[in-house]
């Protein structure tokens, strides 16, 4: 978790859309005095602050100030991003550094591509937009448990920041920094859901999301939330979703009800 203070309007520097990994598959570069929010289009590896993130078309990250990042991707890649200065006053919000957006990412691509158009940045309605996307992305991680206990805490940001990779309970147990039993039952308790019911819930969550407003394949999809075994894929989304993930995709074709 990293502290952004949204109490006040930040200081927007410049909002726009980067279009990246046409002329090599890495970048690694720091800005700075200047925070940056990327809306990813695309799947990539990002690294920053020692720690390595899948993001999938729909993620959304944060990078503080004089922070170095480093991408590495896989083809043609568009983001929306902004660069911000937050105003540190007020109570701080505390907030995953990567993390899936899920049905919010309509919202915030329609928020800073307004942003965006509302050029020259700095404009009033400009930092309206981003102030307004940043508050969108403080309260998206589910289940959050503000008062409880930080080793679920700890373990749901993980959860939410690496869905693509394989998880496990003893190894988010370790992120958390206690016993895999511990976390097994202060998860229970908090949440009233087990770890891995949690975990496939939100695989399927976000699954959904990606089948019914999106153009990806099954296969890419099942591999975005950790699931790159298809039949396994398809099991686990006709337990949760009702359906396999084809039916679910052509359902909300026909009825017009996807996002």
């Amino acid at each position: 978790m990293i502290e952004l203070h949204l109490t006040q309007p930040p200081e927007v520097v410049n909002a726009g859309a980067g279009i990246h990994g046409t002329r090599g598959p890495r970048d690694v570069f720091r800005l700075p005095d200047l925070w940056q929010l990327h809306l990813y289009n695309y799947s990539a590896e990002l690294t920053l602050l020692g720690e390595t993130f899948s993001v999938a078309p729909g993620y959304v990250s944060l990078t503080p100030a004089g922070t170095q990042v480093q991408f590495d991707y896989r083809g043609r890649s568009e983001h929306l991003y902004a660069h911000f200065r937050p105003v540190p006053v007020g109570e701080p919000s505390y907030v995953p550094v990567v993390q899936d957006a899920g049905e919010t990412a309509p919202l915030l691509s329609r928020l800073l591509r307004s942003a965006i158009e509302s050029s020259p940045s700095g404009s009033a309605r400009t930092t309206a937009e981003v102030w307004a996307a940043l508050w969108r992305i403080a309260s998206l991680t589910p289940a959050r448990v503000e008062a409880g206990h930080p080793a679920v805490a700890s373990a749901i940001a993980h959860i939410e920041a690496h869905l693509a990779q394989p998880l496990t309970v003893p190894s988010l147990a370790r992120v958390a920094g206690v016993s895999h039993n511990h976390l097994t039952r202060l998860f229970v308790a908090e949440t009233g859901s087990t770890v891995i019911a949690y975990l496939r819930r939100r695989r399927m969550a976000r699954a959904r999301h990606l089948l019914v407003s999106s153009t990806l394949s099954i296969p890419a999809i099942a591999a975005s939330v950790g699931i790159p075994d298809l039949q396994a894929f398809n099991k686990t989304c006709r337990r949760e979703l009702g359906a396999a993930p084809r039916s679910v995709r052509n359902a909300v074709a026909v009825t017009g009800s996807g996002v």
